[in-house]
């Protein structure tokens, strides 16, 4: 049986620095194909943090509108590929809206989730714990060298300050992330 651990949730002003420098899709292969088993686990097809994951190459720093798709149609090519290697799937309730990605490649310890100003819901992890480039913010430079992200576009009517994230403590790391919706006012209603 597996159980889940709450994650803390940082809520974080936008940092200029943080996540300025775009990864292309062919620094992505070259570095794919220099990388180790650890960063093709993260990275690979699939993934929360891969650039591939919506069937074509999308940057996973630049922010997407998830929650705008429906996960069956937008990881159609993905989900019926012969080797259904697709782990990330989201839904919307009537209460909230609910992001699900097993985390592979990335230790249970070092997985962050933060909302910046209330827009961007940003899922990030360390791969590498020593960082060569001189800077104490591995997300200011080369961050694929040493993590990944995802970051996600929040809806409009949802209640970011009350964003909850919770990770399995079994074999197989899963991520939950539950961001309530602001209900809507019972006057509006005609």
């Amino acid at each position: 049986m597996t159980s889940y651990k709450q994650v803390e949730v940082q809520f974080e002003e936008p940092n200029p620095k943080k996540w300025c420098v775009p990864l292309k899709e062919d620094v992505f292969v070259k570095f794919m194909n220099k990388g180790n088993f650890i960063t093709h686990k993260a990275l690979c097809e699939g993934s929360l943090f891969s650039p591939l994951l919506f069937g074509k190459f999308f940057d996973p720093s630049d922010a997407f509108p998830l929650w705008e798709f429906d996960s069956d149609v937008l990881l159609s090519n993905a989900k019926s590929s012969n080797n259904n290697q697709c782990t990330v799937d989201w839904t919307q309730t009537e209460t909230d809206y609910v992001l699900k990605a097993e985390i592979s490649g990335v230790g249970k310890d070092i997985i962050r989730v933060s909302v910046e100003d209330g827009k961007v819901l940003d899922v990030s992890g360390q791969l590498r714990l020593k960082i060569e480039t001189g800077t104490k913010d591995w997300k200011a430079g080369n961050w694929w060298e040493h993590g990944c992200v995802r970051r996600i576009e929040l809806p409009e009517n949802t209640d970011w300050k009350k964003t909850e994230a919770f990770l399995s403590t079994g074999d197989h790391k899963f991520l939950e992330v539950k961001i309530p919706k602001i209900p809507p006012n019972i006057c509006d209603v005609p």
